[in-house]
């Protein structure tokens, strides 16, 4: 089984598809999080406090980074199986597949993308929180408690620089979003003639749903700032 998952083309698929799952409902999980920051910026400090150096916290991030390093890996072993595959056919100038998305084809650099992306975040906001945490201090370097999300996101999204990175970060991820939620339920054998427009169209929904609610957290801090913390829902 290990060799199949390793060598196979089909198994490097299904690794892929299954850690894909996984990191998708993980964004879709974090995504409704950060939604409770714009409602109500205490519950979000509870929430953060549930989940700060607690055990079940704890493994969940060991669970998620080996999610996230185990998709990469495979990524990066499909991404050059394809390039040895096609050899120097990659190299001629072809005329443009039909029915071959910008994303389907690029998807390795949106992927890197989206990993920058996450190293910024968990330099933004993990290592400012949990690691805090961890280490048992009482404060960041910023002054903030680690439980005190509220306070860094506000912080962070009332300068505009990281403002335009993360919409960047956001848009990579929803033209990943877009190919890899349809492609991992089609590695999986769901891919016949009935399902596969379906699940294009969900993947759709659902790469717009996480950009937008993500955009929305960001931009409202942002307006907050620039408005003095005076304005609201």
């Amino acid at each position: 089984m290990g060799t199949f998952l390793y060598n196979s083309s089909i198994g490097k698929k299904l690794v892929m598809s299954v850690t894909g799952i996984f990191l998708v409902l993980f964004i879709l999980f974090h995504m409704s999080m950060n939604l409770v920051a714009v409602i109500s910026p205490e519950g979000y400090n509870m929430i953060c406090e549930l989940l700060g150096a607690n055990w079940y916290a704890l493994v969940g991030t060991l669970v998620l980074a080996a999610g996230v390093v185990i998709h990469f890996l495979y990524a990066i072993m499909l991404t050059l199986q394809n390039l040895a595959a096609r050899g120097k056919e990659r190299y001629a100038v072809t005329a443009k597949e039909q029915g071959v998305s910008w994303a389907s084809k690029n998807m390795f650099v949106l992927g890197t993308i989206v990993l920058l992306g996450l190293c910024l975040h968990l330099l933004n906001f993990w290592s400012k929180m949990q690691l805090v945490e961890i280490m048992g201090q009482e404060t960041n370097s910023l002054g903030f408690g680690p439980a005190d999300g509220a306070a860094l996101i506000r912080y962070t999204f009332s300068q505009w620089y990281y403002v335009v990175v993360y919409l960047i970060w956001f848009a990579a991820l929803w033209f990943h979003l877009t190919h890899g939620v349809w492609s991992m339920f089609q590695s999986l054998g769901w891919g016949n003639k009935t399902w596969y427009p379906r699940l294009k169209s969900i993947a759709c929904i659902v790469a717009t749903i996480v950009f937008l609610c993500f955009a929305l957290v960001v931009v409202f801090y942002f307006i907050q700032s620039l408005c003095g913390g005076a304005c609201n829902l």
